[in-house]
């Protein structure tokens, strides 16, 4: 089995409550392009008319049909990643003790998500980079994820092993010096925290005797609400 390189697990640990669950909603809604009418024309004896001059149209700003995006949260230590497919967002971020999964819309260059209780991520879209706010068991950091590519991103698992009922996540991001890659994660046995094992994106791993290859956000995206 080939691998990728050496990786750094930045995560043993431990996830939010009794897992994280995941709440979808809806962003804001575009901007509307409104069509100007002309001014009435005043009765006079005069019998020329006067119209007004049409406004111009705005350029409207398209979410991104198919985007990934990951990086560092300021301050926090912990890694984010949003993925966009046809409109659909998801995000995830880990500390390594702390989880959280996101679910919403991308909309208007803007991506507005929900996670479980107050938990959200919002950022706008451009110059390949999502930059926003995480805001998590009452506290707000800011972040800025660049756009990355295969096999950096965003992984999930679940499973079923005799009875007990597995979830994981992993964000792997390329290490600065290009030697290898970051990943840090969590994983969930019947909603309590247990040591995740590390990744290589394409390849299986063990969960308690069971193989589980994680997937990519391609292939669980519209799992999630």
């Amino acid at each position: 089995m080939s691998r990728l390189g050496p990786f750094i697990t930045l995560a043993a640990g431990a996830a939010l409550a009794a897992g994280l669950g995941v709440a979808s909603t809806t962003a804001a809604p575009g901007d509307q392009t409104v069509a100007a009418t002309a001014a009435p024309g005043a009765e006079a004896t005069s019998t020329a008319t006067a119209s007004a001059a049409p406004s111009p149209k705005q350029p409207e700003r398209r979410a991104a049909v198919k985007a990934d995006y990951a990086g560092r949260v300021q301050g926090n230590g912990g890694l984010v990643a949003v993925s966009i497919r046809n409109g659909k967002a998801v995000g995830y971020f880990c500390d390594g003790v702390t989880e959280a999964w996101f679910a919403g819309k991308a909309t208007d260059g803007r991506i507005a998500l929900k996670g479980f209780g107050d938990a959200s991520l919002t950022a706008v879209l451009g110059g390949g980079k999502a930059k926003g706010e995480l805001a998590l068991s009452g506290k707000v950091w800011d972040f800025s994820a660049p756009t990355v590519k295969k096999p950096s991103g965003l992984y999930r698992a679940t499973s079923q092993v005799r009875g007990a009922r597995y979830r994981a996540g992993w964000i792997v991001l390329p290490r600065p010096d290009g030697n290898g890659f970051v990943q840090v994660g969590a994983m969930v046995k019947n909603g309590e925290p247990v040591p995740v094992p590390t990744i290589t994106p394409g390849s299986p791993v063990n969960i308690d005797g069971d193989t589980v290859t994680p997937k990519d956000v391609d292939a669980f995206i519209q799992e999630m609400p």
